[in-house]
C-alpha cells in the first residue's frame, strides 16, 4: 500500500484526515451555492434545478472522492480493493443518510412536506429503480466498464427526460427566484459578466474539494490498514454523513424560503446522481471492487427504505409530517446498528482478486 502522507500516531492521521474532510465539505458547500445561483439565474423550475443542477452540485463529495480513487487505483497509489471498499461505502452510505435520517430532519423543521405524486413516479421511483441497478450489477462482487458505462448512460437518458418534460410543463411551475441575496447567505449574478464569474469560482471550489478527497481517502486507508475495520463501513458511517453535509444544507435552505422543490429535488435527486454519475464515472475510469456487506445490507437496506417511503407516500396522498420524519430518523439508527454490529468487516467475504479490466 502507497499512501501520499502518513504519521506514525494515529490520532495524528485522524486529526488530519478530520481537516481535510472539514475542507472537503466547505469547498463542496461554496461549489453549491454558486451552482444554485446560475441555475435560479437562468430561471429553470425549482424542482428540476433540485433534481439536476443542485443535485449534481451536492454530488460533489461524493463525484470528487471516486475519481480520486479511480485515478489512484489506476496509478497504483491506492490499494484496489480497500480503495473501492471506502468509496462505495461513503457513496451508499449518504444515500442512505440523505433518504433517512436528512430527510427526516427536513420534514421535522418544516412540520409537513406534499409529495405530488407525478413526483413519485417520476423521481422517487427512478431513485429505488437506481439503487436496484447497483444490486444486480454488483452481484460479481465487481463493478466493470461495462457497468460504469450503463449507470452513467442512465442518467444521461433520464436527466434528458426531466429536461423534456420541464420545458412540456414549464408554465406550471413556479419560475420566480426563492432565493435572493438576502437568503442563505446566498447571491444570484444579475448579469452575463457575473454569470461567467459564478462559472469560475465553482471550479476553483470542485479543485479544493478534489485535493482535500486525495488526503482524505489517503488517511482513510492507512486507518484501515492499521485498525483492519472494513474500508466500506468507515465509509458509511464518517465519510457517508460528511458527504450528505451539502444536500442538508440545501434541503434547509429550501425549507426556509418555502420551496419544497429544491429540498425534496436536492435529496431524491441526489440519490440518482449519487450511484449513477459518481459510482458509474469511476467505475467508467478504474472499475471497482464490491465489498460483499454493501450487496447484502446497505443496497437491499436502501431499497427497502425507499419502497417503505414510496408507499407511505403513496397511501397517504404525497403527505409526510413529524410522525413520519422520526420514523424515518429511526430506520437510520435501525440500520446503522445493524451494520456496525453484523457487517464490520469487507474481509470476511472478500475475494482476491487483481483489477478486473475489460
Amino acid at each position: 500500500m502507497s499512501v501520499l502522507w502518513s504519521s506514525p500516531l494515529i490520532w495524528v492521521n485522524v486529526l488530519v484526515g478530520l481537516v481535510a474532510l472539514a475542507l472537503l465539505v466547505l469547498s463542496a458547500d461554496e461549489a453549491v451555492k454558486r451552482f444554485v445561483g446560475l441555475a435560479h439565474y437562468f430561471h429553470l423550475s425549482t424542482t428540476f434545478v433540485g433534481m439536476t443542477v443542485i443535485s449534481l452540485a451536492t454530488s460533489i463529495p461524493e463525484i470528487s472522492a471516486h475519481l480520486t480513487a479511480s485515478g489512484g487505483i489506476l496509478a497504483g497509489t491506492i490499494d484496489y480493493q480497500t480503495g473501492s471498499a471506502i468509496v462505495l461505502g461513503a457513496n451508499i452510505g449518504s444515500d442512505v443518510v440523505q433518504q433517512t435520517l436528512i430527510l427526516g430532519m427536513v420534514v421535522f423543521a418544516a412540520g409537513t412536506l406534499y409529495f405530488q405524486r407525478h413526483f413519485l413516479w417520476k423521481n422517487l421511483g427512478p431513485m429505488i429503480g437506481t439503487t436496484l441497478m447497483c444490486i444486480i450489477l454488483g452481484l460479481d462482487q465487481s463493478y466493470s466498464r461495462i457497468d460504469g458505462l450503463i449507470l452513467f448512460s442512465t442518467f444521461i437518458a433520464y436527466t434528458y427526460f426531466l429536461y423534456w418534460d420541464d420545458r412540456r410543463h414549464y408554465k406550471a411551475h413556479e419560475t420566480v427566484d426563492p432565493l435572493t441575496k438576502d437568503d442563505c447567505d446566498e447571491e444570484m449574478p444579475e448579469t452575463a459578466k457575473e454569470a461567467w464569474f459564478y462559472g469560475f469560482m465553482p471550479l476553483v471550489a470542485v479543485a479544493v474539494t478534489v485535493v482535500s478527497a486525495t488526503f482524505v481517502l489517503h488517511i482513510t486507508e492507512n486507518v484501515v490498514a492499521r485498525t483492519g475495520v472494513g474500508g466500506s463501513i468507515i465509509g458509511v458511517v464518517t465519510l457517508g454523513i460528511a458527504s450528505a453535509l451539502p444536500e442538508l444544507t440545501t434541503a434547509i435552505c429550501g425549507i426556509k424560503n418555502k420551496e419544497h422543490g429544491i429540498s425534496l429535488g436536492a435529496l431524491v435527486g441526489s440519490n440518482i446522481t449519487n450511484p449513477l454519475v459518481a459510482i458509474g464515472g469511476g467505475a467508467l475510469l478504474s472499475t471497482y471492487w464490491v465489498p460483499r456487506p454493501l450487496i447484502m445490507w446497505d443496497l437491499p437496506w436502501e431499497t427497502l427504505t425507499g419502497m417503505i417511503l414510496f408507499a407511505i407516500l403513496w397511501f397517504r396522498k404525497g403527505k409526510l409530517g413529524r410522525g413520519g420524519s422520526l420514523y424515518l430518523i429511526g430506520l437510520y439508527f435501525f440500520y446503522l446498528y445493524f451494520r456496525a454490529t453484523y457487517f464490520s468487516s469487507d474481509t470476511y467475504a472478500m475475494i482476491v482478486s487483481s483489477v478486473p479490466f475489460i
